[in-house]
């Protein structure tokens, strides 16, 4: 693959701590929280407007997620539980009180109607759409966060990734397990299905990309030294043609989706990046445009070949 070009177009700024959630909208809207509990929506289309405010919570954020169908943004509110904002008229509509501890990733299957949230203590919070209803607490892991939370539609499969170093497969409607992956050697940060289904990745804090055949088993495919610490986000672009990275080690890694080909580096030296942990990536809107947040307080919008 020719190596794409990458631009830095615009820096949004406006949050006082670190920005540790980001999930995309409808159209190139992208919604923002972290350790100072604002909730904030974007335009990457439109960069010069300024962030619009929707929500101000007490405590950290770690998790978003829009729901399409309803133009729901939910929010993990540690320690609170789940809120659900209408985003047409900007307004809280639902909230669901879970076990009070940090919510760390949320998942929605829209076929079956249901939220799926990772919880710090272990557990899998699985709720009922629209009402936000509590269905199910299943205790995934003994003692160790649940992290990272990835839907695969087709198989009826959830890949979950824990602070034990295990990833788990969880038929998606009875929660039991199918496979368990464990050649990670620390906490699996981020997890990631390809766009077409054939390939789960999963990296953390081993600073490694591992590639896992889905039809074999999950057999393991492939290893990459991807970074030099954690790795705390994977995305796809929306086109399948690229795979985004981030790190701990402050810079965003752009690969070959296909074979994990490096294809380029984005960091303060050579593109003017981040300079603290880069902690979450998101592809909104058809442009190829990536968006990424800090710990430095501040959202980047690049441009992608």
């Amino acid at each position: 693959m020719v190596r794409p070009e990458v631009h830095k177009i615009a820096a949004f700024t406006g949050h006082y701590d670190a920005v540790y959630a980001m999930t995309g909208g409808p159209g190139s809207a992208v919604y923002s929280s972290g350790a100072d509990g604002l909730v904030v929506g974007w335009d990457a289309a439109d960069p010069a407007r300024d962030g619009e405010v929707l929500a101000r919570v007490e405590n950290s954020v770690y998790a978003l997620r829009h729901l399409p169908g309803l133009n729901w943004l939910v929010l993990g509110h540690n320690f609170q539980g789940l809120q659900a904002i209408d985003l047409a008229q900007k307004t809280l509509v639902c909230a669901a009180a879970l076990p009070p501890v940090a919510i760390f990733e949320i998942v929605v299957s829209e076929s079956r109607q249901r939220l799926y949230a990772g919880l710090a203590d272990g557990t899998l919070a699985v709720l009922t759409l629209p009402d936000l209803r509590l269905e199910k607490l299943l205790r995934v892991a003994q003692g160790k966060s649940l992290r990272c939370l990835a839907l695969h539609e087709g198989r009826a499969e959830l890949a979950v990734g824990s602070s034990d170093a295990f990833t788990r497969i969880l038929d998606l409607d009875s929660l039991a397990l199918k496979y368990e992956l464990g050649e990670s050697t620390n906490s699996v940060f981020a997890v990631a299905y390809s766009p077409d289904g054939g390939t789960l990745l999963t990296a953390g804090r081993d600073a490694q990309i591992r590639a896992w055949d889905v039809a074999a088993g999950y057999a393991l495919a492939q290893t990459v030294g991807a970074h030099m610490y954690t790795i705390n986000n994977l995305a796809f672009s929306p086109d399948g043609r690229y795979l985004a990275s981030c790190s701990l080690d402050k810079s965003i890694k752009i690969w070959d989706a296909a074979d994990r080909t490096l294809l380029r580096v984005l960091d303060r030296a050579r593109a003017a990046g981040h300079g603290t942990s880069v902690n979450r990536l998101v592809w909104p809107g058809a442009e190829n445009r990536l968006v990424s947040c800090s710990d430095d307080r501040s959202l980047a919008v690049w441009q992608v070949g």
